[in-house]
Formats: structure tokens, sequence, C-alpha cells
């Protein structure tokens, strides 16, 4: 493996970054309480459409880490991972993983320019949600010529956000080899009828959707070349992962933050449950677990963002780091509030929901590890 070749600055938190964060905080605490969520997920579309908005437009979270060309801010996915980690600090519910991270980079790793002018800047608006089929999941889709052009035939599981969103971008096998589509599943305006049926899956988190999508005839349009899916499926899937750490960094530090303040007030015995020593070491050693998750996903994001060879350790890392640090922040969330940490009112059950199904989501410690061994030379492969 290279040196890590990164600008030290994109390491560190710069005042552009705080601020960011600031505003961020304070709109979610304004929108996204335990109990905007719980009603938010409940809804038909499974967020606050209106908060959607003004994250796109007043904040312009969605085009951060887009070129300027597409309609984006410019900068980088240091700070778009900012956004992402504060999210996952209140588990917002909107789709920005499968629309921002995974779609946009789909798009723009595909190079077509044609495609990255027709849809990138109505994801940086807010206008369009997106998502990618066939890359987290084996899918099972033909890509085929048509009287009016390509269409697809098969079906793809447990798709993000794959019963609402605007704009699929899918894996397909085409006559010469596997291609990537874009497609819009809902029917034109003026006609009758849709190709793509999409039913909704139901799930450990509710607060990440998944579905069923099936294609039957369903008009699309080829991304890139083809030749390019190992590649992009490969740089999407680690996209992923980076943005996953951040979101598991925000969703352990709130789970710590909550205990903290449960254990000072909370009293046994004459005296704050959290001067007994006890639960001092296991509050520090969740510290220490937190500490090194945030180093793993500063690193895998500044990789990112630089666009290092080493993304790919990078990104694996930070996943085994981050994904272990959130399940021992929300065990000791539910664990340390006693029994009300165990009833439906209490939030907790919601982060262990999240940390108990994201930890699959691009893979499984035990995936990555494996990987990691490929990837610096200690195993015959490095798939």
């Amino acid at each position: 493996m290279n040196r890590l070749d990164v600008d030290p600055a994109v390491l560190l938190e710069s005042e552009e970054r705080r601020q960011l964060r600031a505003v961020l905080r304070d709109l979610f605490a304004e929108s996204c309480g335990p109990e905007e969520v719980r009603k938010q997920v409940e809804s038909p579309r499974g967020y606050d459409q209106a908060l959607w908005a003004r994250l796109a437009g007043e904040i312009g979270v969605h085009g951060l880490a887009l070129p300027e060309e597409y309609g984006g801010g410019g900068y980088t996915f240091a700070e778009l991972a900012v956004a992402l980690e504060e999210a996952g600090r209140v588990l917002c519910p909107a789709p920005l993983l499968p629309t921002v991270v995974l779609a946009g980079h789909a798009l723009l790793g595909g190079g077509d320019r044609r495609a990255c002018e027709r849809w990138l800047p109505g994801i940086a608006s807010g206008a369009v949600t997106a998502t990618v089929a066939g890359f987290v999941q084996a899918a099972d889709v033909t890509a085929e010529r048509g009287p009016g052009g390509w269409v697809l035939r098969g079906e793809v599981d447990f798709v993000p956000d794959g019963e609402g969103a605007d704009l699929l971008l899918v894996v397909a096998r085409a006559p010469d080899g596997e291609r990537l589509f874009a497609c819009e599943p809902e029917p034109p305006q003026g006609t009758h009828g849709s190709t793509c049926d999409r039913t909704a899956r139901r799930v450990l988190d509710p607060t990440r959707r998944q579905a069923l999508v099936r294609f039957r005839g369903t008009p699309a349009e080829p991304v890139g070349e083809p030749g390019q899916v190992p590649g992009i499926v490969d740089a999407v899937l680690d996209a992923g992962r980076v943005a996953l750490a951040a979101e598991h960094v925000g969703g352990s530090a709130h789970a710590l933050d909550a205990t903290l303040e449960y254990v000072s007030q909370r009293t046994q015995f004459g005296r704050a449950i959290g001067s007994f020593q006890a639960v001092k070491h296991r509050l520090a050693d969740l510290l220490v677990e937190l500490e090194g998750a945030r180093s793993a996903s500063a690193y895998a994001s500044a990789c990112l963002a630089e666009w290092t060879p080493e993304l790919p350790v990078a990104a694996s890392a930070a996943a085994v780091a981050c994904t272990g640090a959130y399940r021992l922040a929300t065990t000791e969330y539910v664990q340390l509030h006693g029994g009300i940490g165990f009833t439906w009112e209490h939030p907790a059950h919601l982060y262990v929901r999240r940390a108990r199904a994201d930890e699959a989501l691009f893979g499984t410690a035990d995936d990555h590890r494996l990987r990691l061994a490929g990837l610096l030379g200690l195993t015959g492969t490095s798939g």
C-alpha cells in the first residue's frame, strides 16, 4: 500500500465545518427529535419532506460534494460527512445515503456528462430522490432493446428507498455485458400504467426503508460505457461505507451523551449511579471506542475527499471500527438506562435497530476483516 497522501487540513474540523455542524444540529433539534422521527417514519414517504427541502435549499447539504457545474457546492466529502454525522445523531430518516451518496457517486463514477447534467442538478436541489439497485445485493435484471429504446426486466430485492425514489440506477445484464442503467419508475404524465412494481419490505430499522423492485419492460437509459460496472460498484460501495461510518459516529455520540446525562441524574443508594466505579469503567470503555471510530471515520472521509488509493482499506477499516462502536454504544444506551431502556417508548430501541440493521448493509465486520486481509496482502485474495 502507498503512504497516505491527503491534505492534513482535511483531517481536522475547520471553522467552516464547525459552523455547518452547529447549523445542522440546531435544525435537527428543532425538527427531528425522537417523537418527530416516529411520526416521520409512519408517514407515506417515510420522512419529513419539508425538512428535506430545507436541508437542500437553506443549507445546501445535498450538493455539498457535487461539482458546481451540476448545481452542487463544489466542496468535498469531508463537508458532507459532517452532515451525515449529524443526521445519524438524530436518526434522520431522510434518504441522504441512497440519494446523495450512492446515486450521486454512481452518476459521477459513470463519467456520463449527459446523465450527470440531467439528474445531478435535481439531486443537488432536493427535487429528485434517487437510489441504486443491484449494487448492495445481487440483481436478476436484464436489459434489452425495445422498439422505443432500452427496457429492463427482472427484480432486485431490499433496494434502499426503493419504494419512493424518483430515479433508480440499476446494474443489469445487457447483450454487451453488465451495464448501468437509469430509469424513472413512475410513468410519464399523460400515460397509463407502470412497468415497475415496488413493494415495501418489512425491515428491522424503520428509519431506513427498503423495497422489492420488479421491472416489467421498464424504459431505461444507459449510463456510461460497457465494462465500467465493476469499478463503479466498488467505488459506490466504498463511498457508502464511509458515509455509514460517519452516521455511526453520530449515533454513538448521541448514545453516549444521553447515557451520561441519565447516569448523572439517576440516583441509587443515595448517590448518582454514574458515580459508581463499574459504571464509570463502562462509559470510559465506550468513550475509547467512540474516539477510535471517530478517527477511523475522519481518515476514511479524507481518503474519499481526496480520492486516494487507500480508500478501500480506509473504508473497510472504518466499517469495522464504527459498526463495533455503534453496537457497544447502543448496548450501553439500553442497559445503563435500566428498565426504561427496554421499553418501546424510549428512543434507545430506535438506535439499537439502526445499529443492528446497518451492520450488514455493506458487508459485515467479518466481511471487512477478510477484505482488509486481502487488500493488505495477508491472504491470497483482495475480494
